[in-house]
């Protein structure tokens, strides 16, 4: 954000410390996201795996080309 002499210091301190504030909410949400995500994925692959059926990983598949 440029140099703006329309706002005081005041507002401008605020304006970032109300911006980091949400952006830190945010963050924390896709964190939970990501878990969550994660945590389903590998409940399936363990189940998939139970049944007899092998879960390839990416790494996996790119050492093998």
């Amino acid at each position: 954000m440029a140099e703006n002499n329309n706002f005081s210091k005041d507002e401008m301190i605020g304006y970032h410390k109300g911006s980091i504030n949400t952006l830190l909410a945010e963050r924390t949400e896709l964190i939970r996201l990501v878990t969550v995500t994660e945590s389903l994925l590998n409940a399936h692959v363990q189940e998939l795996e139970k049944l007899g059926v092998k879960i390839q990983k990416e790494d996996d598949k790119k050492g093998k080309k």
